[in-house]
């Protein structure tokens, strides 16, 4: 239990600090001991003087109010968690009355279309319990007054930005997700398994050892399955991106959604440096890149840094937000093939949900991919 009380301390820190572009403080803090809470009855002083934080981020630190909350899936109940006096050296603590989360800046434009209903309503604040021996589970109000109908999958995608004034434009794309055959013949290797506190499978120096080749549909056999691919482990946009949706990871725990994130490459310094740091979840390699292959409808979705980053202003606009996030990153390895996700349904189900990456930087939004694995929950 305290185990898993410390992971779960340490990913609503983290979440707090990435919503309000404070994770230049997150190891430190985290280092420290304190959950936020506890951080959150500091006096700015402290918080000055001890971790080094400078004015302006103390006010955006304390300030709970400052940013809007998460659209969050229909009667989401997250468990309760054990304070036990170990913890806290036996001296009673305050809980703030109530803690608002908020999601990444969203990118500057956006476009979905969908087979299906709209997935657009309102939100609540989870609010935080009296200090009590168990914290009270936190029941989130529902997006909209029912659940979308969903009969297919969600095809999503932003807009292509025009690059080089409109002379140049990425083709258009059908408006269809992959068929489930295409994608559960699909082989990949397991790089990382699912993190677990003092367990480290990458100790020594040696190189990682690959698993045997297997079928993509094992990943997603026994339960739904949140399919990142990402476009390089070291871009700072990539990171940004996996470490905004691993920080919600007790939230996909509840819907019973399991996380896994696809590289099209195998570069083990660059996979020590990712796992579990920005993704603690299981990642495999798909080195014939067909899960790539099959979000650009059969071609791999390759663009050039001129056009894709330096001429084209929402590509810019999301390394200004992953940047501005406090995260680093380098320029090791293959970034041009453009990634994306899948939402499996568990099973022969098929795919509930499909995003592509148009331009470099894009995420999912955040809202929808929550609303469509609460469906599935309910389904």
């Amino acid at each position: 239990m305290h185990s898993f009380d410390v992971v779960q301390d340490a990913l609503e820190l983290r979440t707090y600090l990435h919503d309000r572009l404070l994770m230049e403080y997150a190891d430190t803090l985290e280092a420290s001991g304190k959950n936020l809470q506890e951080l959150l009855i500091a006096k700015p002083s402290e918080l000055t003087k001890e971790y080094k934080m400078k004015r302006g981020h103390v006010a955006r630190f304390l300030d709970k109010k400052s940013n809007s909350t998460i659209q969050l899936p229909t009667d989401l109940v997250l468990p309760a968690r054990k304070i036990t006096a170990a913890r806290h050296g036996g001296a009673p603590i305050s809980l703030p009355r109530t803690l608002t989360m908020s999601p990444p800046r969203q990118r500057r434009s956006e476009h979905s279309n969908t087979s299906t209903d709209s997935t657009d309503g309102g939100s609540t604040s989870p609010a935080v319990s009296d200090l009590q021996e168990y914290e009270a589970p936190v029941i989130m109000a529902p997006m909209s007054a029912q659940p979308p109908v969903i009969t297919k999958g969600i095809f999503s995608a932003p807009e292509a930005e025009t690059r080089l004034c409109g002379l140049v434009k990425l083709g258009g794309m059908k408006q269809e997700v992959t068929p489930l055959s295409t994608l559960e013949k699909i082989l990949v290797q397991k790089l990382a398994p699912q993190h677990r506190k003092g367990v480290n499978p990458f100790r020594g120096k040696g190189p990682i050892q690959l698993s045997s080749p297997f079928k993509a549909s094992e990943l997603w056999a026994d339960k739904p399955t949140l399919i990142l691919c990402l476009r390089r482990p070291g871009c700072v946009m990539c990171r940004a991106e996996a470490h905004q949706l691993y920080s919600r990871k007790p939230i996909f725990d509840a819907m019973g959604v399991q996380l896994v994130l696809v590289l099209h490459e195998h570069i083990d310094a660059e996979v020590r440096a990712f796992w579990p740091r920005y993704w603690g979840g299981v990642v495999v390699v798909d080195e014939k890149r067909d899960f790539f292959k099959a979000l650009g409808q059969g071609e791999l979705p390759k663009e050039g840094i001129v056009t894709g980053l330096l001429l084209n202003g929402a590509a810019r606009a999301n390394l200004r937000r992953a940047k501005a996030a406090g995260l680093d990153g380098n320029y090791i390895g293959e970034g041009t093939i453009k990634g994306g996700m899948y939402i499996m349904r568990p099973g022969d189900r098929g795919v509930a949900y499909q995003f592509i990456e148009r331009n470099f930087g894009d995420w999912a939004p955040l809202e929808e991919v929550l609303q469509v694995c609460s469906h599935i929950q309910h389904r």
